[in-house]
């Protein structure tokens, strides 16, 4: 059995996980982005960023393959 992470860090987790994708999308404010510098933790941004481009180039790759 597992033991689930500290309510903490899931929530870091998932603030890393918005921050990548608003930053994907090229929308954000300038306090946001200062708040989440000063929050999050680089390794944990690179981390979660690499995941979201490799899940959208895949994404990306599926659709073509359905389209054609």
């Amino acid at each position: 059995m597992t033991v689930p992470p500290p309510a903490g860090q899931q929530h870091r987790l998932w603030h890393s996980i918005k921050a990548v994708a608003w930053a994907l999308l090229g929308v954000r404010k300038g306090s946001e982005y200062e708040r989440d510098f000063a929050q999050l933790q680089p390794l944990q941004v690179i981390a979660v960023g690499l995941v979201a481009v490799f899940v959208l180039v895949l994404g990306l790759i599926a659709l073509v393959r359905w389209v054609s």
